[in-house]
Formats: C-alpha cells, sequence, structure tokens
C-alpha cells in the first residue's frame, strides 16, 4: 500500500502561519473528503503536497521520499485546482485544446482517449478560450485535467464550483467510476459538503490551519447526535461526552455531541435525540457558541 505523508508541515507567510504543524497520512485506494472554512489552508496544504509550493518547514513524502523535485515521485501525483481566470490572465487567450494539450506533456500516465470522451460528456468545444468560459465550464477542464492524468494520486480543488445539480451528479458517477476501474487515490476539496459525503470514505476536517479531525465519514457520522432540551436535562444527559457547538436558546439548549465507541447519553433525563449529516458535524465543530 502506498502512503504519501504530510510530517511537521508548516507553512507561512511573513508573520502569518497558514499550516502549523500539519500530520497527515494519506493510503491508496480510497477517496478522501477536504473540507474547512475559507482560508484554513485548504488549497496550501494541496499545493504543497503536490510540489506546486514549498513547505516553510516539515516534509512531504511518498513512500519514504521526498517528492520536492522528484520527478519520479511527482508522475504519480496531480493536483487540478480551481482555475478562476481574469481577462488579463495569460492563460484567458488558451484554448481548452491548448489547455489539455500542455496537461498531456505534464503528466506521464495522461489517457488522451478519456480526455475526448470528458470533452464530449461535458459537450465542450476544444477551440473555445478558457477566457470566454463559464465558471462551470472551467470546473469541467479541471475535472478532465484530474480524470484523464491518471496520477495515482489526484487532488481536486472545488472541481463542481459553478456547475448545475445535473453535471455534478455527473461528476461524481464519473469519479466513482475511475476509482472502482483503477483504485486511484483522490482527495477533493469542496464546499458543498452533503453531496460529497456520499463519495468520501475519509474526511479530513482543516481548521485555522490545523487538522481538526481526519475519521471514516460512515463511521462519525454514525457517532454523532444532536441533542436538544431543557439546559439542565442536556447537561445532564452529556456530561462528561464530547460536546461541540452548544446553541442556548432561554431555558433550552442544543448541542452536538460525538460519541466514542461503546459510549451513549447518559440515561434518565427528558432529551430529544437527532441524527446528524456531515455538514451539521462540520459546522458544530468550527462554528462558535451560540446564545440569544
Amino acid at each position: 500500500m502506498s502512503k504519501l505523508v504530510c510530517e511537521n508541515l508548516t507553512k507561512a507567510y511573513g508573520t502569518k502561519t497558514v499550516l502549523e504543524n500539519l500530520q497527515l497520512t494519506l493510503e491508496s485506494g480510497k477517496i478522501y473528503g477536504l473540507i474547512g472554512r475559507n482560508g484554513a489552508g485548504k488549497t496550501t496544504m494541496l499545493s504543497i503536497m503536490s510540489n506546486q509550493n514549498p513547505a516553510t518547514s516539515g516534509r512531504v513524502t511518498l513512500d519514504g521520499e521526498n517528492i520536492w523535485e522528484n520527478r519520479k515521485a511527482l508522475d504519480r501525483i496531480c493536483f487540478s485546482r480551481e482555475l478562476n481566470i481574469s481577462a488579463e490572465s495569460g492563460l484567458a487567450g488558451y484554448t481548452v485544446k491548448n489547455y489539455l494539450k500542455t496537461a498531456a506533456s505534464y503528466y506521464v500516465h495522461w489517457d488522451r482517449a478519456m480526455a475526448d470522451r470528458l470533452l464530449e460528456i461535458f459537450e465542450l468545444k476544444q477551440k473555445a478560450k478558457l477566457g470566454k468560459l463559464s465558471k462551470g465550464m472551467l470546473s469541467m477542464v479541471t475535472i478532465i485535467v484530474a480524470l484523464a492524468s491518471k496520477a495515482e494520486f489526484t487532488f481536486l480543488d472545488e472541481p463542481v464550483a459553478g456547475l448545475d445539480v445535473v453535471a455534478r451528479e455527473q461528476f461524481y458517477q464519473l469519479l466513482l467510476d475511475e476509482y472502482a476501474e483503477t483504485g486511484r487515490t483522490f482527495v477533493i476539496s469542496t464546499h458543498i459538503i452533503e453531496e460529497a459525503a456520499n463519495v468520501m470514505e475519509e474526511v479530513i476536517i482543516l481548521d485555522k490551519g490545523k487538522i481538526l479531525l481526519e475519521r471514516n465519514t460512515q463511521a462519525l457520522v454514525d457517532s454523532a447526535r444532536y441533542v436538544t432540551g431543557l439546559q439542565e436535562q442536556v447537561d445532564g444527559a452529556t456530561g462528561g461526552l464530547e460536546c461541540h457547538h452548544a446553541e442556548v436558546m432561554g431555558r433550552s439548549k442544543g448541542v452536538t455531541v460525538l460519541l466514542r465507541e461503546d459510549e451513549d447519553l447518559n440515561p434518565g433525563f427528558d432529551v430529544t435525540v437527532q441524527p446528524v449529516n456531515l455538514q451539521k458535524i462540520f459546522v458544530a465543530l468550527c462554528g462558535e457558541e451560540v446564545r440569544t
């Protein structure tokens, strides 16, 4: 099993630390979801893990080899990042065909037949200039690069930005088909959490430059409860448990609880208990206490 490992990864721009002593191991053959608020450091982390940005300290290794300026290791990694192209951008005049041709020259395992098939599926014109494409169409271009790269470790930054619901479903099916066929490792960074939750085997939550949580997605969702009721009843039912994002409204209280294995709520209290989806768990972990 191949492993892409971040060891004590730190990135600072002047006095601002974007990533701080980050420890992370990605195992081959999994689909990871990377979620975090704006500015959490997601894109920075992926750019360092793909050699597009140097770390201030720490290192990234693939099967024990440092990836920095290591062509052999980098041939196994693709970071297809979100395209934001202004009229003044140097890429604005590139056609879709030229952009994909450039990508093909970089990724040694490039699958031209797959790229052509995806162009047809997305109905993208090869002669269209990137500067004239909508945000959704630019996302389609990044998806083509990611999938056709055939890289063993493939990172996608906001791949569904600007796509309508039909195109988003289409993308996730294409991703799952490719995963089932090849066993490649994918990391999907997205703000549209609940849609992506169905394909994420593991979820990584990044908050203020640190990994807040990394767990199996289904196990995490199964462990979460939203407990509501009178404040004293909720406090009694959840005492000693891992609680997040308390919402206090007068005498009432709501709190998200993450139960460890073999844990349960304390018995004998009059509370209402509801399941929690991944998006709500993310808000609970990264939000602040609410009092009204």
